[in-house]
């Protein structure tokens, strides 16, 4: 894996997230989830992406929960979501960091959503 910085985390998440907050479908969810409170959301994704990328441990929150609270949340909007994270990346980065990025997003996207819209039934 290509040495990934703070700084670089710092940077996509920024770029990454202004392009969200102007996207017709996904703007919408952000924006009734965060409301005005985007930089205390923006430096906990700063955190959670060092985490994952640097295991600094600087986050400790639960994605998963966070996400089941969403309302009108679907399996496309991952899809979404993945797609401007993936041009964000190639936007800023080399093609390795770029990819390293993408690789562990869509993991993270994979288990999300599965989680949330794939789950078994509930044994009777």
């Amino acid at each position: 894996m290509p040495e990934i910085t703070e700084a670089q985390i710092a940077r996509l998440v920024e770029h990454f997230y202004a392009r969200i907050r102007r996207d017709p479908v996904l703007g919408p969810v952000f924006h009734s989830a965060i409301g005005t409170e985007w930089d205390a959301h923006l430096d906990k994704l700063r955190r959670f992406w060092s985490a994952v990328m640097l295991r600094s441990g600087a986050y400790h929150g639960d994605p998963y929960t966070a996400h089941l609270r969403l309302p009108g949340l679907t399996p496309a909007m991952f899809d979404a979501w993945l797609g401007l994270f993936e041009e964000s990346c190639r936007d800023l980065f080399p093609d390795a960091t770029a990819q390293a990025f993408i690789d562990r997003a869509q993991r993270i996207a994979r288990s999300l959503r599965m989680g949330l819209f794939e789950r078994l039934p509930l044994r009777p």
